[in-house]
């Protein structure tokens, strides 16, 4: 277990953000927000993405529970008070995705609705893979459904962006990142958290470490400094190496996949920027036949950015998808 934040930055987290609850779970403790608990028996659970927060979802939570969910948003495993295990393959995609399988079965839920920003939306893609029964639908934003293909992952990034693109070099070059960005944790969420960058041609070096020394931000701050300093804390707490663990499974959730149905047949909300660097995935309905895909004027941060319009997407389609359910 990691140190908890220190008191007084955890009074800079919005009013209107819950407090936290420590579950036991799957071996591991998580540490969960939540909100419209009143709500119980329509559960929505809300991952966050890399390098994130539970409080990533700040603007998303109320109203959703104002909607009538039981919003559940858990700081996963490696990030905030939640445990951070030493082994590298305590992250792969069987033990996240098991955690929000025991998550589920602690609330006593048979299944529920799943948001996934990022690395989150890889989660709650792998999720629903491996455990389709617990997933009523699906609402992924930025990371699109990522084709298996014939070669591992990471071989195949490394094939096609070389060996200082940053999930290459987390696996290639372990220690080297982690220690970089926990030298420059404010300095490197500072520059990372921003919004209408303009673009650029890439660099030479690896992004996140670029980043990490950048004395000057390029765009606009993401947020104001109290809010930083939520994710400031968290990872001045527990470090960039547990969270970092997770690219580092890559390959072994590759092989983990091998024998799994790669269909989704769930439907299926996913929410791009326009300004991203992710590309979209042109053939996603090959693989997830009932999604529907829409597009917003921002970056990669899009449920911090533009929270209204995203909040509105989300609602909207599940005003829709409960219509389809009732035969309206």
């Amino acid at each position: 277990m990691t140190a908890p934040k220190q008191p007084g930055i955890a009074m800079t987290i919005s009013t209107a953000f819950p407090k936290p609850t420590l579950i036991s779970i799957n071996g591991v403790e998580l540490e969960v927000f939540q909100a419209g608990q009143k709500n119980a028996g329509n559960p929505i659970v809300l991952c966050h993405g890399w390098p994130e927060h539970a409080f990533s979802w700040r603007h998303q939570m109320s109203a959703l529970a104002a909607a009538g969910f039981h919003v559940i948003a858990p700081n996963q495993r490696g990030y905030g008070n939640s445990s951070c295990p030493t082994e590298v393959t305590a992250y792969d995609l069987e033990h996240l995705a098991g955690d929000l399988v025991a998550l589920l079965d602690h609330f006593g839920y048979d299944d529920a609705t799943f948001v996934g920003h990022d690395w989150g939306a890889m989660v709650v893609w792998g999720l629903t893979l491996l455990h389709p029964r617990r997933v009523n639908r699906v609402i992924n934003l930025a990371l699109p459904y990522q084709e298996r293909g014939d070669k591992p992952w990471i071989e195949f990034l490394e094939e096609l962006f070389g060996s200082d693109h940053y999930f290459v070099h987390f696996n290639r070059q372990p220690g080297v990142a982690d220690a970089m960005l926990n030298e420059n944790t404010s300095q490197f969420l500072g520059n990372l958290f921003r919004k209408n960058v303009p673009p650029t041609p890439p660099e030479p070096g690896m992004m996140m470490i670029n980043l990490a020394k950048a004395e000057t931000p390029r765009g606009e701050p993401l947020m104001n400094d109290d809010e930083l300093a939520v994710f400031i804390s968290a990872f001045e707490s527990t470090g960039f190496t547990s969270s970092i663990n997770w690219y580092r499974n890559l390959d072994r959730n590759w092989r983990l996949l091998a024998d799994v149905n790669p269909i989704i047949q769930q439907p299926t909300l996913m929410i791009h920027g326009d300004r991203d660097i992710i590309p979209q995935f042109e053939r996603l309905t090959e693989y997830v036949p009932n999604a529907d895909v829409i597009n917003l004027d921002c970056g990669h941060w899009i449920q911090q950015e533009q929270p209204g319009q995203t909040n509105q997407a989300i609602l909207n389609w599940l005003t829709q998808q409960d219509g389809n359910q009732n035969g309206g």
